[in-house]
């Protein structure tokens, strides 16, 4: 065993032990991988009754199995994204109870890959559509077309890729910045083979708005646990907590048991808030594949359906009134999906939309109930439904609409009834992801964690050090959770082990912060490249 660099001193006249490196390196026991592959099995013939189920219930017969056989790849890419966010990012929520000799490694990585499927399968969705809508409108309404496929395989792909090459290399980056520049990439490529201004592709409100998260997750990560180490030295005077591990020795049990708290924390909402962008890609899958069964939500109960018309009408009313005077003849989408693309008010675009929400109205009405829309109508009712809700969500930001605050309160309650219809997860998709992530944080993370453990500090990571850095990053996640925006658990874990590094004068490894700072730089430009390109090659190639 190596050991990092501690000074032992002396206690009451008995040498203290330098802190060890822990032990790494002790394989899985047999009891274990078959208990590793047997949930593996069982999750995945929980997938294919789940699909089977829910498309028999539409009374679909299958005539192809063309579609199902992309819905099986593309589910398979979906998850293996999340499998390997598992073991990148989650490393980072044991590498403390690791070096602090907490736990052991099998265990603290087996509790964290518990806590993570925990965590997915008690997420809002809220940052899964957060991410979904940053993706090209015309992409999203036709991601049943070879452009849709090729878009989701090359933004899944693009951040596969990237993670397994700084994973290799046991660089901490995100795959929260990933995803997003995976994203980005497409929505240039597409906007540029369509013949149009690269910057036209994405919704950089959305995109600004999720990168200031991202952005300042370290800088939250960093300045927050330093400043918690300093707190706890000012309240907490007990030296045991600021002192490194005496050889392999465990922390006592009340320091032992906060750590293992904090590392629960980071698990469990590391699953409530990555976990989900892997459901939000699934689910344009499963729109895309089988729109008879996931592209309405079907379980809405009537009472809903019927809420839904009073707010269509209130919300009709509003739009008309900023549209009078104009009229519009033929079909309202294109106008209206130019406004998302463009982010530009034109004469055509209130009437436009007024006439889109009256279509709206009439179709759910015609039907009675989501559950009764006929196959062949259920794809144009969701975009129709999907077009508004944007376009609101557009109108309501943009200051030329000039809306007053009670016509953003109907919108509002509108836009909600359109998202209840459109925006759902089943519960076998958030199982499929619990699973992937959970038994991701099982495998390869021994390269993530000593880099946290061994290579941020110049010293030993103490216990206090290790709880200051993962109570700011279960908090920062919780919130970024709150507000539906994703957050990088590596960013703020990674960062915050160097505040608290920082603060307490043990000194920090200039080449590992360098590599660092390299891998967040670099992460966006590189993601958007390989995503972009890969889109083209795909589109060409479908």
């Amino acid at each position: 065993m190596t050991d990092i660099a501690v000074n032992s001193s002396i206690s009451d006249g008995v040498p203290i032990q330098p802190a060890s490196r822990p032990n790494l390196d002790k394989g899985f026991n047999p009891l274990t991988m078959i208990m590793f592959f047997g949930v593996l099995a069982a999750g995945l013939l929980y997938v294919a009754y789940s699909i089977y189920s829910d498309i028999d219930a539409t009374g679909t017969k299958v005539t192809t199995l063309v579609p199902y056989i992309l819905l099986f790849v593309a589910l398979l890419i979906a998850l293996g994204f999340e499998f390997v966010n598992g073991f990148h990012d989650t490393a980072n929520a044991v590498a403390t109870v690791i070096y602090t000799h907490s736990l052991p490694a099998e265990a603290a990585v087996m509790w964290s890959g518990l806590f993570n499927f925990l965590g997915v399968l008690t997420s809002s969705g809220a940052v899964a559509f957060g991410i979904v809508s940053l993706l090209p409108v015309e992409l999203i309404l036709q991601v049943g077309s070879s452009a849709g496929f090729a878009m989701v395989f090359a933004l899944l792909i693009a951040a596969i890729i990237w993670n397994l090459g700084t994973w290799y290399f046991g660089l901490p980056a995100s795959s929260s910045h990933t995803l997003i520049g995976s994203i980005i990439g497409v929505g240039v490529a597409n906007a540029l083979m369509r013949g149009r201004d690269g910057t036209s592709g994405v919704d950089w409100s959305k995109a600004t708005e999720i990168g200031y998260a991202l952005l300042l997750s370290p800088l939250v990560g960093f300045v927050c646990a330093a400043l918690l180490l300093l707190l706890l030295k000012t309240v907490i005077k007990n030296p045991a907590l600021y002192a490194a591990p005496e050889g392999h020795k465990p922390p006592p049990l009340w320091i032992r048991g906060l750590l293992v708290l904090t590392c629960t924390g980071v698990s469990f909402a590391h699953g409530s808030n990555d976990g989900q962008k892997g459901m939000g890609l699934i689910m344009l899958i499963l729109i895309g594949t089988v729109p008879t069964a996931y592209a309405l939500n079907r379980s809405l109960p009537e009472s809903q359906v019927a809420q839904f018309q009073k707010t269509s009408e209130a919300a009709s009313r509003v739009i008309a009134a900023k549209g009078a005077g104009h009229s519009i003849i033929g079909d309202p989408r294109p106008a209206v999906t130019q406004y998302i693309s463009l982010h530009q008010i034109t004469e055509g675009t209130f009437p436009s939309l007024s006439v889109l929400v009256r279509d709206i109205a009439d179709q759910v009405q015609r039907y009675g109930s989501l559950n009764k829309v006929p196959a062949e109508a259920v794809g144009n009712t969701r975009n129709d439904m999907y077009l508004a809700s944007e376009a609101i969500r557009f109108l309501m930001k943009d200051k030329e609409s000039d809306l007053s605050k009670e016509d953003i309160a109907i919108l509002t309650a509108y836009k909600a009834s359109l998202d209840s219809a459109t925006k759902f997860i089943p519960t076998w998709v958030k199982v499929a992801v619990a699973i992937a992530l959970g038994l991701g944080t099982m495998v390869g993370w021994k390269r993530i964690v000593i880099t946290v453990g061994e290579k941020i500090g110049k010293t030993h990571l103490t216990y206090a050090q290790g709880a200051s850095a993962e109570l700011v990053a279960a908090g920062t996640i919780f919130a970024a959770d709150t507000f539906g925006l994703p957050v990088s658990t590596t960013h703020v874990l990674s960062s915050g082990v160097a505040g608290a590094m920082a603060a307490n004068g043990s000194g920090l490894q200039v080449a590992t912060i360098r590599n660092l700072v390299m891998a967040w730089v670099l992460t966006l430009p590189a993601a958007i490249l390989i995503s972009g390109s890969l889109y083209v090659i795909f589109a060409r190639l479908f």
